[in-house]
């Protein structure tokens, strides 16, 4: 039956059919001819999977994404943050990468940040002078820092996955956001002086003053959101709702950019959005349960250890598997797939959970972006209608910092795990 859950999937997968049939297909087929297994586990496995509390925060975080980037708040962000940068060369790729640190701390969602941020700096970039490689290549990997920094949907999924508290892993995700920042920040100061650009505008405290006078409930978003939960007013599914509720009164009465019909499609297609994670999710249920009961899981944890691999050899191992595997498969199913078979391996290899969860989501982070598939690349090339090989060329400097940055995070534990050692 093990073997029946590898190659099977696989080769589902290469024929190009749909992760959530993979699994169910798969799934279906080994309870079919395992004569031990009674079928109703089926559908008490896939049901079960969805009974998590955790998971409730996803329809919420996607449909607040949604309010922020269209309600006018994504576009008071970028005015603030690029008043902030005012007279520094390379000021608008600074804004650019600010902008998505900003951003991710009120979407959690990699691709509404490419959506978000692109439409507005995009243009910008061209304007002042950076090529069209650059200008592609920051937009399209910037939107990983959304994935990264808190909240992430990716830490909502794995956290519900692996059982692991949703509230660490979101301030574990905070010192690795700003450091894939910080990294690409070096690039673009460096990348500036290369370049013949526009003049940077000015720096003045008259315009900070009045972008962030217009851009003030924009900056409440993430300080509602991230406060609530870490003064345990808010667990992190109440504090999605609470920021739901925030982006309609702000995007609806104060700036006016959203109507009851803009908010109600947003809605619609949030849930649609949500039927498609959440299909997925009891799909991975029923094939994780199959796993377990095969034994796949103890048979890795015994080969592991027969090998006798340090816990440095592991993490490269599996930094390498997840890399490979973000290229193909979007990051949420990825988790849903791989973590009953790695959360084991990480736990016998003495590793902290909420760290491993970090790896996992910063590498399947870098897969949003990572060539053949990556859902950000299709995002930029139907938003700025540039040919993919363009976008790829634009991505190779970017991917290159990520990936060191990614070092660090793994062999570093202390960048994950100083600030989550406070959250009880």
């Amino acid at each position: 039956m093990g073997g029946l859950l590898g190659w099977l999937p696989a080769a589902l997968l290469a024929a190009g059919v749909p992760i959530f049939l993979v699994l169910l297909a798969t799934s279906l087929v080994v309870l079919a001819l395992a004569p031990d297994l009674p079928l109703a586990a089926g559908p008490q496995n896939m049901f079960g999977s969805l009974d998590k509390f955790a998971l409730m925060a996803v329809p919420f975080f996607i449909f607040a994404g949604g309010l922020f980037s269209t309600g006018g708040i994504s576009d008071r962000l970028i005015r603030w943050v690029e008043a902030l940068f005012g007279g520094v060369r390379g000021s608008l790729g600074l804004t650019t990468i600010g902008t998505f640190e900003f951003f991710g701390a009120i979407s959690g969602s990699s691709v509404a940040a490419v959506a978000a941020v692109g439409r507005t700096l995009y243009p910008a970039l061209r304007a002042g002078g950076y090529d069209d490689k650059f200008s592609l290549g920051l937009i399209t990997s910037g939107g990983a820092i959304a994935s990264i920094i808190p909240p992430s949907i990716l830490m909502i999924i794995y956290g519900a996955a692996a059982e692991q508290s949703v509230a660490k892993l979101f301030i574990a995700g905070f010192a690795p956001g700003i450091l894939i920042g910080l990294f690409t920040a070096s690039y673009i100061l460096w990348y500036s002086r290369t370049r013949t650009l526009a003049p940077a505008r000015p720096f003045a405290w008259g315009r900070v003053l009045r972008t962030t006078r217009e851009a003030v409930w924009a900056l409440g978003a993430p300080v509602i959101i991230l406060g609530s939960i870490y003064s345990g007013i808010c667990t992190p599914t109440e504090s999605a709702g609470v920021a739901c509720v925030y982006g309609m009164l702000v995007a609806r009465y104060i700036y006016r950019e959203l109507g009851w019909k803009d908010i109600f499609d947003l809605a619609v297609s949030s849930t649609m959005l949500t039927a498609q994670i959440m299909v997925i999710v009891a799909a991975a249920g029923i094939y994780s349960w199959l796993l377990t009961v095969s034994g796949v899981p103890q048979a890795l944890v015994s080969g592991m250890q027969a090998l006798q691999l340090a816990p440095w050899q592991f993490l490269l191992a599996v930094n390498l598997l997840l890399l490979a595997v973000g290229c193909v498969i979007d990051g949420g199913s990825a988790i849903l797939i791989l973590a009953p078979l790695l959360v084991p391996l990480a736990r016998a290899a003495g590793i902290d959970l909420i760290h491993f969860g970090i790896i996992v989501t910063v590498n399947l982070a870098i897969g949003m972006f990572t060539p053949p598939f990556g859902l950000n690349l299709f995002v930029s090339q139907a938003m700025f209608k540039a040919p993919m090989a363009l976008i790829v060329r634009g991505l190779v400097p970017f991917l290159v910092l990520q990936l060191t940055a990614l070092g660090l995070i793994t062999f570093v534990p202390e960048i994950s795990l100083y600030l989550a050692r406070f959250v009880k």
